[in-house]
Parts: C-alpha cells; sequence; structure tokens
C-alpha cells in the first residue's frame, strides 16, 4: 500500500514536472526574437526611414518602426554597407515614443534621413543582401529573423533598381573596430570572387 502510495506520489511528481518544462519552453518562445518579431509585424507601420546619403557614402541606416499607437514603438533598424559587406547589423526593440525620437535625433544628426516607402525599403535590403552574398558577405545572423518585422510588405511593390559597389565595383572600407586580420581576411574574400582587379579597398 505504501508503495503505491509512493509510486503515485512520484508520477504526480514527474507529471507536474513536465508541466513546468512545457510552461517554461512556452514562456521561452513567447519571450524569442521570432516570436517577439510576430507580434509587431502584425501593427501598423509608423514609419520608414534610410539614410539619404547612403548611395554616395556607402553607409546607412535603414528603419523601420510599427506600433498600434505612437507612444509604444517596436523598433528594427538595420546597418547597411551599399559599396561591399551589405547587412552589417540588425537591431530590434520594443521601446517608449521618447526613446524613439532620440534614437532617430542621433541617427539623424549622424547622415540625414529620409522617409521611404516599405516595398522599397525591403527590396533594397533583399537585393544588398543577395548582392553582398554573392561576393562571400553573409548578412548579420539575425537579418532573416529581424527582416520578418515588414510582415505582408511586398518587395515586389517596388519597381526600383539598385546598383550597389561604387563605379561598377565592391569597395571595402574597413569600419572604426575591424581588426587587422579582419581585414586580411575581407581582403584575400575578395580577391579569390573578384580576382585582383574586381575590387577597390581603403584599407
Amino acid at each position: 500500500m505504501a508503495t503505491n502510495m509512493a509510486l503515485k506520489r512520484a508520477r504526480k511528481a514527474q507529471r507536474r514536472k513536465q508541466v513546468v518544462a512545457q510552461k517554461r519552453r512556452a514562456d521561452t518562445l513567447e519571450a524569442s526574437l521570432p516570436a517577439r518579431l510576430l507580434r509587431a509585424a502584425q501593427a501598423p507601420i509608423q514609419h520608414c526611414f534610410l539614410t539619404e546619403s547612403v548611395f554616395d557614402i556607402g553607409m546607412g541606416t535603414l528603419i523601420l518602426a510599427r506600433g498600434v499607437t505612437p507612444h509604444h514603438i517596436a523598433l528594427s533598424s538595420f546597418l547597411i554597407d551599399v559599396f561591399c559587406l551589405g547587412i552589417k547589423d540588425v537591431m530590434f526593440e520594443s521601446v517608449e515614443s521618447e526613446v524613439f525620437e532620440m534614437y532617430m535625433d542621433a541617427t539623424d544628426a549622424g547622415s540625414p534621413m529620409v522617409s521611404v516607402d516599405p516595398s522599397y525599403a525591403r527590396k533594397l535590403l533583399r537585393d544588398l543582401a543577395a548582392w553582398s552574398q554573392s561576393i562571400g558577405f553573409a548578412p548579420h545572423r539575425d537579418f532573416a529573423a529581424v527582416e520578418r518585422m515588414f510582415g505582408d510588405v511586398s518587395a515586389d511593390a517596388s519597381d526600383a533598381v539598385f546598383r550597389f559597389g561604387h563605379d561598377g565595383k565592391p569597395v571595402y572600407i574597413p569600419g572604426p573596430t575591424d581588426t587587422a586580420p579582419l581585414i586580411q581576411r575581407r581582403i584575400a574574400q575578395l580577391r579569390k570572387v573578384l580576382g585582383d582587379d574586381g575590387f577597390e579597398t581603403a584599407a
């Protein structure tokens, strides 16, 4: 009898553990980046901005913000290099409107931003990712996840044609945090794909 009771208690404890583990997994999934982006992508688009001079200076930021109201914003940001490296960095955060305005002011101060159509923005990101990948530079590891913020926005709705690189060639401009070994690896990658004369570098 005591053995049966002990077995029942053990089974009950085991079931409780399984329920707790399942709930924990569900909570983790709910808090995961893809789940948060899926929810954010259902809210109306509030803003879509791009660095105005991105095709002149090579580097820029693309921002897409969604929210049910203007007061609480789901913010996605893409740091892009249209001369060579493609999608260098991505960010996704939920912020209050004041924080969003501060972020926009700081970004705009570096280089003025202009409002662009979301379909143009999505096409730019997709075409740039494909181009940079063709010369050996994959987009940031979170790009595919954060790009889902565009939701049902169709890149095909834009007929924009983009020319990447500068004067027909990729130009590698090392960033301030690029180490010497990283710079050498990237130049070697360009040389392997394009040959000595197929690219330029400011390194």
